[in-house]
């Protein structure tokens, strides 16, 4: 009798953690029972015997009712708490003549994974392999997923093994997700390797992606030659690479200075048809750059659009950053004027990039320009390219200049650093012609000061030079 208590109360607590879902079971009707555990048989005899009396034959007992595998299904999908869903699947187990359905096995099993009851789930797991359910493969993938984002890589390996033992043949697509967790890892490199070999003796063909997996594992790893075997093997056995496959190859040439090879796979990828993504483009132009080879990254950036793919702000700004770099600045103002021609507009960083790469050549008049347009068109330069340029100005004695630029600075909203304002009031200091003072004061005061302006803090200075003036003054007389 104390099981029907204990299923009694099993049942009362499913309910009140199911809102919703109780009409799913059919109550028990438990009898009241004696505190006498001996005295049961008796009132069951008793009981019999008026039975018999009444004329009637007595009836084999009906077994009390759970509901459906359906419903109970249902019931431990509801449950926020894994263990309790256990429970529930272990309570509905031990009752009479009932089975749970497949769904309510793969509902459990990922419900104690993604809770990380790995031994719970793998309890579940090895009950189903003798019951004689059709199971999905896709019980596995998620498996596998269970284990990558656990961290887990020799748990996830393990798992392929395992599907053979339910006489299941793994899909490509669990051979694919369990490499990509084992290459996550570095350690896991070779075992990911001799899987991948080894695939086919399961019925599992290695596809492009596989393929893509392993090149890509070992150009990170530095070990080109392999990913170079990789890429050959897929011809011969009769596998089409894709843009991936090519880019991967790419980066890691790339990786290794070796962008004239890396060309050379762009050329041959262009006369097997393919057309090469953005990623492949921005790779081969930042290591062209950066190995400034400026006229090949030009070429190849007006032949995108020929060949099929739009050059982006990245590529432009690529090469532009490129030429600034190497004290190239006319030329990459050509690259940016070009731009909007090939409906590709210049952004905050394509005119910094610009400004700053003609600061570092003295071209400071040219500089002033491309900043004027720059904040017309709503951009907010970052304070380190504008103090460049101001400074610039005021170490050539072009105190106008810098005034200017930082009047347009303020009357747009933007706040110069300290170090400008105090760089331009200390040249205005310096400067004897005090009309030429005056002047400059005034048509910085005529823009609308704000707090964040910080002329505050560059007053000490003017404070501290005209206190110098006037002590001289005062000694003079």
């Amino acid at each position: 009798m104390w099981y029907l208590q204990n299923a009694k109360f099993h049942f009362l607590q499913l309910r009140r953690n199911a809102h919703g879902i109780s009409p799913f079971l059919i109550p028990l009707k438990i009898p009241e029972v004696s505190s006498s555990y001996c005295s049961a048989p008796l009132q069951e005899h008793e009981q019999e015997s008026r039975y018999r009396q009444k004329g009637h034959e007595p009836k084999e007992k009906a077994e009390p009712s759970i509901g459906s595998p359906a419903r109970i299904q249902k019931l431990i999908a509801s449950q926020t708490d894994p263990l309790l869903a256990k429970e529930i699947f272990d309570l509905a187990s031990r009752q009479p003549n009932f089975r749970h359905s497949y769904a309510t096995h793969h509902t459990l099993i990922l419900k104690l994974g993604h809770c990380r009851h790995f031994s719970l789930m793998n309890a579940v797991l090895s009950n189903l392999k003798s019951l004689d359910y059709s199971i999905s493969p896709s019980l596995f993938t998620h498996i596998i997923q269970i284990y990558g984002d656990a961290n887990l890589p020799e748990k996830a390996l393990k798992t392929f093994y395992t599907i053979l033992e339910f006489n299941i043949r793994p899909h490509v697509k669990h051979l694919n997700c369990i490499l990509e967790i084992l290459i996550a890892d570095n350690n896991y490199l070779r075992p990911a390797f001799d899987l991948f070999r080894s695939a086919h003796k399961y019925g599992v063909s290695p596809n492009t992606n596989s393929y893509n997996i392993m090149m890509r594992a070992f150009c990170l790893n530095g070990d080109l030659s392999i990913a170079y075997t990789l890429f050959n093997q897929m011809f011969k056995r009769d596998i089409l690479p894709d843009v991936e496959s090519y880019r991967i190859l790419m980066q890691g040439l790339c990786r290794k200075s070796q962008v004239n090879k890396a060309v050379d796979l762009l050329e041959d990828m262009l006369n097997k048809g393919f057309v090469p993504d953005t990623l492949s483009y921005t790779t081969l132009l930042n290591s062209l750059c950066r190995k400034k080879k400026l006229k090949e990254a030009y070429k190849l950036l007006c032949r995108m659009k020929v060949k099929g793919c739009n050059p982006d702000i990245v590529h432009y700004n690529t090469v532009i950053s490129g030429y600034c770099k190497a004290g190239r600045a006319a030329d990459a103002c050509k690259v940016l004027e070009d731009m909007p021609s090939n409906g590709c507009l210049p952004n905050m960083l394509s005119y910094q990039n610009i400004v700053g790469g003609l600061c570092n050549q003295g071209m400071y008049d040219k500089a002033k320009n491309y900043t004027m347009v720059m904040i017309s068109e709503g951009f907010h330069p970052h304070f380190s390219v504008m103090h460049m340029l101001i400074k610039g100005f005021c170490e050539h004695g072009k105190l106008e200049d810098a005034c200017e630029v930082l009047i347009e600075l303020l009357r747009h909203g933007n706040v110069p650093y300290t170090g400008t304002w105090a760089e331009i009031l200390g040249r205005i200091c310096e400067v004897d012609d005090a009309e030429a003072i005056e002047e400059a004061l005034k048509q910085v005061l005529k823009v609308e000061m704000k707090s964040d302006t910080r002329i505050v803090d560059a007053g000490a200075g003017l404070e501290e030079y005209l206190m110098r003036k006037i002590k001289t003054r005062s000694r003079a007389r």
